[in-house]
């Protein structure tokens, strides 16, 4: 029987992302098949993560139980999605990086007019989140009972080849290489390391 990653603890957050691949997410109309993920450990473990020092009103979902979204908004504008991983009371969450839309394509391309191939409608969180239609509204939302604005299902067939690599963007631990992705997957999300600013004057 294949290990779920419902019962994988907090420290093993990396193969929860692995096995989160290939599982699709369905929200307002719209399904897309994971293909990208990225892990995040909690307190004191991962200074990339926003739950190392200790919990917040922002990362409390984070701290538990699995299988509940934590989004959290970009640049004042854009949202992006975890899914909580591991035990109660230890944080840990997933990234959702990429995906494929393989359900409800003309409402995707609705969403994401700029998108100039089907391939880039969600590669990358927050452009995943807009097909999705899922804002701040869906934090601390569960994605296995069936209560939320989002479901998870099971892949249906073979994920094939994982590949593995550096985080993208963190301002710490940036060779960490917690992101895994599918090999050769269109979709897949472009990597750029996090450069930090020069001052000036």
């Amino acid at each position: 029987m294949t290990e779920s990653w419902l019962d994988l603890p907090a420290a093993r957050v990396d193969e929860a992302a692995r096995l989160l691949l290939g599982w699709r997410l369905t929200a307002n109309g719209v399904t897309v098949r994971l293909t990208e993920m990225e892990a995040y450990s909690g307190l004191g473990a991962d200074p990339a993560s926003h739950a190392h020092r200790g919990p917040t009103t922002r990362n409390a979902v984070m701290f538990g139980p699995a299988g509940r979204l934590y989004v959290y908004q970009i640049y004042g504008m854009h949202f992006c999605a975890n899914i909580v991983c591991g035990e109660d009371e230890r944080a840990a969450a997933v990234l959702i990086r990429a995906g494929e839309v393989v359900d409800g394509l003309e409402l995707a391309r609705q969403r994401r007019p700029a998108a100039r191939r089907d391939s880039d409608l969600a590669a990358g969180p927050a452009k995943l989140m807009q097909v999705l239609a899922l804002d701040k509204g869906a934090n601390d939302t569960s994605v296995i009972d069936g209560t939320g604005p989002a479901t998870l299902t099971e892949p249906d067939g073979p994920i094939g080849t994982i590949v593995a690599g550096p985080r993208v963007g963190v301002t710490s631990a940036h060779d960490v290489p917690w992101r895994f992705w599918i090999a050769d997957d269109p979709t897949v999300s472009a990597y750029r390391r996090h450069t930090p600013r020069r001052r000036t004057g």
